[in-house]
């Protein structure tokens, strides 16, 4: 199944739907999209994705200051339900956006490895677990399709992606391949980025190869949450999650 949604907006978004589980079911089309910016898209695309698509609800899970400079984005003159879910401690947009999308090439700085990586996404679910619990919940309620994204939709995205595939069974190796698939657009993400505020500051001279998404990286963030919660279900039981909830959450993206 062709799961990529092209648009003149956008280069990294894609249906979740089509995706096995472990006992028979797959993740049902329209539910679950994950996607880089949603800055640029266009008329056309804005109108696909409500009326074609069924979009309701979309999860910014970029920091107050990349809103900030970035501006309102289209799908904003819509009726659409808007959730800001930052995986920073950053509550104003007037303060320093987060080391992570502004740090100037130095020689002190760290290369980008897919360790480096796994604990960066750990980090989301120790430091800002409410808004990855926010952003689960969103998908978890909406009426129509969610579309989850961040700048590049890779790392913010793929976590959040990545727990909620996990909660509807999807077998790991199933997540970890929706994960690296978004290698086969990584050229065109960065091209978007490149010339961005504030992507540009930690962007500019590093390899691309650092921010290829490897299969380890996603691998090992699932083998933490596995051995220090029981997966991710037990992950969203540690948050407050009710049972029931939790099952809304696997009901939502894979029954009919």
């Amino acid at each position: 199944m062709d799961r990529w949604i092209d648009l003149d907006g956008v280069a990294n978004m894609r249906d979740l739907g089509g995706l096995p589980t472990t006992d028979g079911w797959i993740v049902q089309p329209r539910r679950l999209i994950r996607s880089d910016n949603l800055q640029h898209l266009s008329a056309g695309d804005v109108r696909h994705l409500v009326e074609d698509v069924g979009v309701t609800d979309v999860v910014d899970l970029r920091s107050h200051k990349e809103l900030h400079l970035s501006g309102d984005g289209p799908l904003r003159s819509t009726p659409l339900r808007h959730h800001h879910h930052s995986f920073f401690p950053d509550p104003t947009p007037q303060e320093e956006a987060p080391e992570f999308l502004t740090a100037r090439v130095r020689p002190d700085r760290p290369v980008l490895t897919p360790s480096y990586w796994s604990q960066h996404y750990r980090g989301y679910l120790t430091e800002r677990p409410d808004s990855v619990s926010g952003a689960l919940s969103v998908i978890a309620t909406a009426e129509g399709a969610t579309i989850v994204h961040c700048a590049a939709g890779k790392d913010r995205t793929g976590t959040v992606v990545g727990l909620a595939l996990a909660v509807a069974g999807v077998p790991r190796a199933e997540i970890v391949a929706d994960y690296v698939l978004t290698s086969q657009r990584l050229d065109r993400i960065l091209a978007r980025l490149k010339d961005q505020e504030p992507y540009k500051h930690s962007l500019a001279g590093r390899p691309m190869d650092e921010q290829v998404p490897q299969a380890e990286s996603m691998d090992a963030l699932l083998t933490v949450v596995e051995e220090e919660y029981g997966g991710a279900a037990g992950w969203l039981d540690a948050q407050g999650w009710t049972a029931a909830e939790i099952a809304a959450l696997r009901v939502k993206l894979v029954r009919p």
